[in-house]
């Protein structure tokens, strides 16, 4: 090869995307950090195609139990995230859910966005092992719950796998983005038929209010009359200082929902 040639070669192959798969290096450090510190729940270790991945799970506190909600959390974080998450996963016990918090793939914190779309392919197999170990538990009925980047995993995953036991999704903090199909949550809202909550606040991120009014349009779109959107004034990305609210939310529509599966 001349050397020019060997040259732009070299150049081109520097512009390739990576392939990327999660950290598992930072995986075992969030896992190491957390399971010595769990107070509410007990740590699950499930498998996926890469090995054990880390899970929360939570019993319900009622003798009566409505249900189980596997939890899926934002870009970077871990399964007992401080906000939006942690409270999620230790209230809703509380009303009647068991809930099981479970880790996503990750990068490197100093990763954006983007860099996590070849990750999506890892997260059909985590959602169905914590299905298959919430079924083994006999909770009833199963709901997902993502916030933020998990919320557009937890879409891309239910408009993908259209043969799944999911019977209703959360999505707090929902972003959509033409930049990538992967991203794209209006398409992913128009393929889902299950009830959906679109639970967002006033002071949220540009590209959830940006795109608001776009995915209610492509819920309806899809016919879907179970889906709802809800903005919460004064609630930012992470619904600082609202976690009554989150859970008065959340609670109150899964019950409705269930009630009207029955």
């Amino acid at each position: 090869m001349k050397a020019h040639h060997l040259l732009a070669f070299i150049a081109l192959l520097s512009i390739v995307p990576a392939s990327y798969a999660s950290d598992l290096e930072k995986e075992k450090r969030w896992s190491e950090q957390i399971t010595n510190a769990i107070l509410v729940g007990e740590a699950q270790w499930l498998e996926d195609q890469q090995g054990k991945f880390l899970t929360i799970y939570s019993e319900s506190n009622r003798s009566h139990v409505k249900g189980a909600v596997i939890i899926l959390h934002g870009m970077g974080a871990h399964p007992d995230w401080q906000d939006v998450i942690y409270p999620l996963r230790t209230r809703l016990p509380d009303a009647g859910w068991a809930t099981l918090s479970i880790q996503m793939p990750i990068l490197p914190n100093s990763a954006n966005q983007t860099e996590y779309l070849p990750l999506f392919d890892e997260v059909q197999p985590r959602i169905q092992a914590a299905i298959n170990f919430l079924e083994q538990q006999k909770q009833g009925p199963i709901i997902l719950l993502g916030h933020s980047l998990g919320a557009t995993m937890g879409a891309h995953y239910l408009a993908n796998t259209p043969k799944n036991k999911i019977q209703a999704f959360i999505a707090i903090g929902m972003s959509s983005s033409d930049t990538d199909p992967k991203f794209n949550n209006a398409e992913h809202l128009a393929k889902i038929n299950i009830a959906i909550l679109d639970l967002y606040g006033s002071q949220d991120l540009d590209g959830v209010l940006d795109s608001a009014k776009k995915r209610k349009s492509a819920a309806k779109k899809g016919a879907n009359r179970a889906y709802r959107q809800i903005k919460v004034e004064g609630a930012d990305h992470m619904f600082n200082g609202l976690d009554d609210e989150l859970l008065q939310i959340t609670g109150s529509w899964l019950h409705k929902v269930i009630r009207n599966q029955r």
